[in-house]
């Protein structure tokens, strides 16, 4: 290459991340005055010529100034407890403005105004407050690409409407922050403003959607200087009462506990739960599970989703696993049988430490224990009853260190660690993960090589390494990764994993509008290309290509189609239940369509329809789901969705005997139905509805051996009733109520039901009046949590 080439090439990157990197500055002004938070931005002390102005459109239409009609002002002032934004939100129809009261974190069809907080100014993680027209406040924890709305801080705001269009005011304490000790702060920051009958995004300093990261692309907040903040010590008291009733009896349960928050120091928290309850938790959504795996559960308890961004790292920690199913079952003589076998096991107490130092050292460390616990096994000869040890005392730690450095660019170290007492099993996993991003934010290289070592009766480990890389900007992009993932690598002592044993190569590319189009607001199209190979035998585990398209029209109508086409025939190692075997999976082509409605609109409506052909006689699977939604006004609104599946001759595991391993043709059909309701008395006060029926079926109609070549043929003498018949119900009335920053009030009436038959009955009708004649049980329950701030207390005495 020339030497006015190479030169040329380096101006060109140079200029390329310089003319990105032009960063808005805005100055924090300091008070001491009594700030009131109550949307009028009365006090003089604002009168600071330091204002956030000229907003740039982010979406749809990416570098379009704001008109002047929707002219938006913010500024910022700080004491030694906390930052206050005022920020004027012009608008020319202010009649027009949506205004939706939703619950906390969900923002409904109104508009909102948001600011990004990066105390360190990393350019890699941000606390974003949002603010709707409504009043209603939303807050996350956000990195590249996720936001995690389970973290709640305790801040005030308030918002107005006015006659020239709305107001918001913004208290943010220090304690929901994190920053380092300087004496001068540098903080990352932008602010948002979404005015939704448009569905467009505006941000203070430009968010350049060519790009392919968005928290880096922030402006600068200067001017905090010298502040002592107060000590970051809360307490959450919390005492719950419950009554449940079934046909079996009833009781009634008191519960107390405590949680407690303190702030080490401006940049680390601790956090602990002592005699936790979790329950007004929202309920699981059990299937008719006839997978080779366990069901994956949503995670609902606060603790283990507040702030566990750093936990998460690398996929290694499915909290799920505290407190969850027992690890073991007892061992019981052919004249014995267990009448009591806990479905979960009780958490003792949790603590987690986490935060970031100046230098940008994020260390978490999480600690968990559970209580031990029994199975009750009876002799049929004698009655007696005897308790086994099903799950010991458990004692589950998490560390994780994440440096940050570039902006942009993160290594990571990982540990999980579960240990039993006496001489159950121990696992031990640990993990290394790169982040490397190029200045520009246009390609990234990220992998990792994880371990894992088990200590039971036979001892074993594994291992699990995966390289990608990807241009990450533009309206083209693409990405190449290779994973291995040996057989004994297992990670379900603390985290999830089904597939081992395997190694795999994909390949993906994209091309995307960045602005409007005369049809589209937004279109991407994705292709990709993937081959897994099982590394015993070599056979193909999975290959597939994929096609995506996505759009959403300048109606704001959303579609997408997607096509998943298998062209080889593979191998499952997992469906029949034995090591070393496999079961032969034809060729299959997927079609995928789905739309959705302008959200905007009174009365929604989405509908999304799949066809799974399998290159086998009559073996498909159809699947059709449908959702409505009508909002009567900005406080009332109710929702209905249904889900519907149905796999023609589909072949799965239904038993082990001396003769083989036996497969089954069946038919199977899922039904699921989901109604919700909201309504809000005002923005923290709401009354809300869950409910979900499921009913799904497996009706066998001819029994196959499996051969060891992985296909199966016909079996005459098995004749056992595998059939399934399964029903769930779950109905959830609340009412909350937050009368105080951080305190809660909240009713539930609880109502659930399962019933499993061996018997098929396809009528809807039947089984939903099965499902009611079972043992229902009944729970009402009212629970308070009362946030009480260390400060406050100390002052008042």
């Amino acid at each position: 290459m020339s030497k006015f080439h190479s030169t040329a090439l380096i101006f060109l990157l140079f200029f390329s991340f310089h003319a990105n990197s032009q960063k808005k500055v805005l100055s924090a002004k300091s008070t001491t005055e009594n700030i009131t938070i109550d949307g009028k931005i009365n006090e003089e002390v604002w009168a600071t010529e330091s204002v956030a102005t000229d907003f740039i459109m982010f979406e749809p239409d990416n570098g379009r100034p704001i008109s002047s009609k929707k002219k938006t002002e913010i500024k910022v002032l700080y004491d030694n407890n906390a930052i206050y934004i005022a920020a004027l939100l012009y608008d020319d129809e202010p009649d027009k403005i949506k205004k939706e009261i939703t619950n906390r974190d969900v923002f409904g069809v109104s508009d909102n105004f948001s600011v990004s907080i990066n105390g360190f100014n990393d350019g890699q993680q941000d606390f974003r407050f949002f603010v709707s027209s409504a009043g209603v406040q939303m807050d996350c924890l956000a990195i590249e690409d996720n936001e995690d709305f389970t973290w709640d801080a305790i801040w005030d705001s308030k918002a107005t409407i006015t006659d020239f269009g709305w107001v918001v005011e913004m208290k943010i304490p220090y304690a929901a922050l994190r920053f380092s000790n300087a004496q001068k702060q540098t903080w990352g920051l932008n602010f948002m403003r979404e005015i939704k009958r448009y569905n467009q995004k505006y941000t203070w300093n430009r968010v350049d959607t060519k790009i392919g990261a968005v928290i880096p692309q922030a402006g600068i907040l200067e001017g905090i200087e010298n502040i002592k903040t107060p000590t970051r010590l809360f307490f959450i008291p919390y005492t719950s009462t419950y009554y449940q009733q079934n046909d079996l009896g009833s009781d009634k349960t008191l519960k107390a506990g405590l949680d407690i928050k303190y702030g080490i120091n401006d940049s680390f928290t601790l956090d602990a739960i002592l005699v936790p309850d979790f329950g007004q938790t929202k309920f699981d959504n059990a299937i008719l599970n006839l997978e080779p795996f366990e069901q994956k559960l949503d995670e609902n308890r606060p603790f283990f989703t507040e702030g566990t961004d750093l936990f998460n790292k690398g996929g290694l920690f499915y909290s799920r696993r505290i407190g969850g199913a027992p690890s073991t079952e007892p061992t019981i003589d052919a004249n014995e049988e267990i009448i009591t076998y806990p479905s979960t096991v009780n958490l003792l107490n949790a603590v987690k430490i986490s935060g970031r130092t100046e230098k940008g050292l994020g260390i978490g460390l999480l600690n968990a224990v559970t209580k031990k616990t029994y199975a009750t096994i009876r002799d049929n000869d004698t009655n007696e009853t005897r308790k086994e040890v099903i799950e010991p005392l458990t004692n589950y730690n998490v560390l994780v260190l994440d440096q940050r450095f570039n902006q942009n660019s993160s290594v990571s170290f990982i540990n999980t660690n579960t240990t039993r007492n006496g001489g159950f099993r121990d696992a031990n996993v640990s993990a290394a993960l790169f982040d490397l991003k190029t200045k520009p934010n246009t390609y990234n290289l990220y992998g990792d090589f994880k371990y894992s070592s088990i200590n039971t009766i036979e001892d074993y480990d594994g291992f699990k390494t995966e390289l990608n890389f990807a241009k990450t900007s533009g309206k083209y992009r693409y990405a190449l990764s290779g994973k291995y993932i040996s057989k004994n690598y297992d990670i379900n002592d603390l985290g999830i994993i089904f597939y081992t044993n395997y190694n795999s190569i994909a390949a993906n590319g994209s091309y995307r509008i960045l602005n409007p189009t005369n049809k589209f607001n937004t279109f991407k199209v994705y292709q990709e290309l993937s081959l897994e190979t099982q590394n015993t035998t070599g056979k193909t585990q999975e290959a597939y290509s994929i096609t995506q398209i996505k759009s959403t029209t300048l109606k704001n109508n959303y579609f997408e189609l997607f096509l998943r086409i298998n062209p080889f025939n593979r191998y499952d190692f997992y469906e029949p239940r034995e090591v070393g075997r496999y079961v032969y999976i034809p060729k299959s082509v997927l079609g995928y369509v789905a739309f959705v409605s302008d959200q905007n609109k009174p009365f929604t409506y989405e509908l999304e329809t799949s066809i799974t052909k399998f290159d086998e006689n009559q073996r498909a699977t159809y699947l059709l789901n449908g959702g409505v939604k009508y909002r009567f006004n900005d406080k009332l609104s109710i929702g209905h969705g249904i889900q519907y599946t149905r796999k023609a001759s589909d072949r799965g595991w239904v038993d082990q005997n001396n003769t083989g391993i036996i497969f089954a043709e069946r038919n199977r059909e899922i039904v699921q139905n989901d109604l919700t309701g909201k309504y809000a008395i005002n923005n923290k006060m709401t009354l809300n509805l869950t409910a979900r029926y499921y009913w799904s079926y497996s009706e066998n109609h001819g029994f196959l051996t499996l051969q060891d070549n992985g296909y199966l043929v016909q079996n005459n003498t098995y004749s056992l009733n595998k059939n399934r018949n399964f029903n769930s119900w779950n109905f959830d009335l609340s009412y909350s109520w937050w009368f105080a920053p951080g305190s809660e009030i909240s009713i539930l009436y609880r109502n659930y039901a399962l019933e499993s038959t061996r018997n098929v009955q396809k009528e809807l009708s039947t089984n939903f009046k099965n499902v009611f004649d079972s043992n229902l049980t009944n729970i009402f329950s009212i629970s308070l949590r009362y946030f009480i701030d260390y400060n406050v207390v100390k002052n008042k005495f």
